[in-house]
């Protein structure tokens, strides 16, 4: 399996997953780190891929998103944005909002971190 099926697989089966440099447990990028704050604050839960240990990841990565920044922050498949964008979320209330809308009223109860190795 290609990276980037891969990639569409973790797109499409989390819901909301995060593509970043490091993991949770260990951020190596202060955007990432961001992020991941912000996603935590707004009770989300997140799966993560770390981009870091193939260039292959990030290129593939960015030809189906069609943006070359990371993290890139997914919510049930659709991309929501980037550190600025979801940390801009999360202050106007719309990340919270987002999450209800598209997993439900009740998606801080799962609130689960997960790491995945493409």
């Amino acid at each position: 399996m290609s990276y980037s099926d891969k990639i569409k697989q973790v797109i499409d089966d989390s819901e909301v997953a995060i593509f970043m440099k490091g993991t949770p447990a260990f951020v190596m990028c202060g955007n990432s780190d961001r992020a991941l704050q912000a996603l935590r604050r707004a009770g989300a839960p997140v799966t993560a891929v770390d981009v870091l240990p193939d260039p292959a990841i990030r290129q593939d990565l960015s030809a189906i998103s069609g943006w070359p920044t990371i993290p890139q922050v997914f919510v049930k498949g659709e991309l929501v944005g980037w550190a600025d964008i979801v940390e801009e979320l999360e202050a106007n209330g719309e990340l919270e909002e987002t999450l209800r809308q598209r997993l439900g009223d009740d998606y801080a109860a799962a609130r689960e971190e997960s790491t995945i190795t493409l």
